[in-house]
């Protein structure tokens, strides 16, 4: 299967390197000329549930009814709702204690010794005397023969975790992985029964550590689509668990080992957690749009191309923003973006009909969370089983030409394979982002995606030029980012240099034209924490 799949791409990278492969013809002038358009004041900074919204999805949906594609969405829709529920605690609701093995009662104030949230879809939570069970990291990863639980039954029960993940090359060294973060904890708890949990963070109640967690943990925040469906989060600091700990009798040395690969989940003996918590809800309705071009052979199989419309909106979302200027264009962030995908749609329109499906997938509420793209995570219009890639383009290159093709979350899956193999013989090279400590693959439309198992690509911003080399490359990005992101200083110029873009939506466009015309499923590497996802679904890609 390797063979044959290099085979079909290192074929289509010596018709690309020799000039052969001219179905395409992306242009600059088109592509900074619609940047222009819609990151215009008019579109007030796309913001979801506006009238910015309201004209960027018409510009799109114009867009791709001139190209001749079909509507993409649900039911032959253009449009995919995306329903976001907002929580915020009510003043007061809220209420936790904890039972030791004695039968006291133990009072925590909420808001000094813990938070606490409902999580729950009804913003709802109410549990009597939950046992408590000490996890570790809580994490189960057996492609790292790492499993925090072990066989310890947390079927409505409460698990207690740490944050973060144990350092070091087996969890990806200075990259961290998704088992760092709240929400895959959260996922891994509730899909093992579990009904809330704990997060001890590590430090004492008087720490700046916790006073940063208490003073974040009322303010209204967006549930994300699909997310688990436990009962309540809660975090607490050094000094309460320690209480729970040693009315437990637990071995402190052995908790201490959670780090080594040897920790394995422990019950806090005859401790209990009684929360009560109650949030009103308010729902925003924003909308993915997605537009298709149907395979001629497997249509069912489907390459996705996805980018997210919005920004962060006007005046009205940021009324303290200094000076006259209060319109956040977002014209790199992310109308280039969107403009790419519209761009790439127009030149596979043009190309002989696909043999599999390919669709142009333009996200929501990416801004807010990733939400449009957790929405369509967790609605699919096409089965994720059967969804080949995503190819996510978000805030395209704007420099003259490079070598290198930077891409988020380099080990992470195959299509890094194909895109290398089609950018060597042009004298290009595929290498990571540079900067671990951004976190970049966990942060665009690219990762609700890979996180349910389909495998995913994004490119990012070339910083070895071919004149002036990486010096001169990572000096211009770095000035250019600190200068313009989430700024209102990211609007449309006439200087913008599309050169970098243009060479990148070109190999774009060969890696998912080689993919919609072959019988290849892209795979996730053996150390990626999510081939196991998509191993669920294995049967349906036979």
């Amino acid at each position: 299967m390797l063979r044959k799949m290099m085979g079909g791409v290192a074929v289509a990278a010596v018709l690309l390197a020799a000039g052969m492969a001219t179905a395409q013809d992306f242009s600059a002038e088109r592509i900074s000329n619609d940047i222009r358009t819609i990151s215009a004041d008019e579109y007030q900074g796309r913001y979801p549930g506006t009238e910015g919204e309201r004209m960027t999805l018409a510009w799109l949906q114009a867009q791709y009814e001139a190209m001749g594609l079909e509507p993409g969405g649900p039911d032959g829709q253009w449009l995919q709702p995306v329903n976001l529920k907002r929580f915020t605690p009510v003043a007061g609701a809220a209420s936790a204690s904890w039972t030791g093995p004695d039968g006291v009662s133990h009072p925590m104030a909420v808001g000094t010794d813990v938070t606490l949230r409902a999580i729950s879809n009804d913003g709802q939570a109410s549990i009597s005397n939950a046992p408590v069970v000490f996890a570790g990291y809580g994490i189960t990863a057996p492609e790292r023969n790492w499993d925090d639980y072990g066989d310890i039954d947390v079927r409505g029960k409460v698990v207690v975790v740490v944050p973060g993940e144990p350092e070091g090359e087996l969890f990806n060294g200075e990259y961290d992985t998704n088992y760092e973060s709240g929400a895959y904890k959260a996922d891994e708890a509730f899909r093992r029964g579990a009904v809330g949990i704990v997060t001890l963070v590590p430090g004492a109640g008087d720490s700046p550590m916790w006073q940063r967690t208490v003073r974040g943990a009322t303010r209204t925040r967006t549930l994300t689509p699909g997310a688990a469906d436990l009962e309540f989060s809660m975090a607490t600091n050094h000094d309460v668990a320690l209480q729970w700990a040693t009315a437990a009798g637990l071995d402190m040395g052995r908790l201490a080992s959670v780090g080594s690969g040897a920790f394995k989940a422990v019950p806090v003996n005859g401790v209990t957690l009684s929360v009560e918590a109650a949030e009103t809800i308010d729902t925003l309705v924003t909308h993915n749009l997605l537009a298709r071009l149907p395979g001629a052979e497997r249509p069912d199989e489907t390459i996705i191309y996805s980018a997210h419309w919005d920004h962060v909106g006007g005046e009205t979302q940021h009324p303290e923003t200094p000076g006259d200027d209060k319109i956040f264009n977002g014209a790199w962030d992310n109308a280039s973006g969107t403009v790419g995908v519209v761009e790439m749609a127009r030149q596979l329109s043009q190309a002989p009909r696909p043999e599999r499906s390919i669709v142009f997938a333009h996200m929501a509420a990416e801004e807010m969370g990733l939400m449009g793209a957790y929405g369509y995570a967790a609605d699919p219009v096409y089965p994720l089983a059967t969804t080949v890639a995503d190819i996510n383009i978000d805030m395209l290159p704007l420099s003259g030409p490079t070598k290198d093709i930077p891409i988020f979350g380099k080990g992470q899956n195959d299509l890094e394979d194909r895109l290398q193999a089609l950018a060597e013989p042009l004298g290009r090279y595929v290498s990571d982002d540079h900067m671990p400590e951004q976190g970049f693959y966990y942060r665009s439309d690219h990762f609700p995606f890979a996180r349910a198992g389909v495998p995913a690509i994004m490119p990012w911003h070339g910083w070895d030029w071919v004149e002036g080399g990486r010096e001169a490359g990572e000096a211009a990005w770095r000035a250019k980012f600190g200068a313009d992101y989430h700024k209102t200083s990211d609007e449309w110029s006439p200087e913008l240099n599309f050169t970098s873009a243009v060479e990148n939506l070109t190999l774009l466009y060969h890696l998912g034209l080689d993919l919609a015309n072959s019988e290849d499923w892209p795979g996730w590497k053996s150390t990626s924490e999510f081939a196991q996802v998509r191993a669920r679904t294995d049967t349906a890609r036979q």
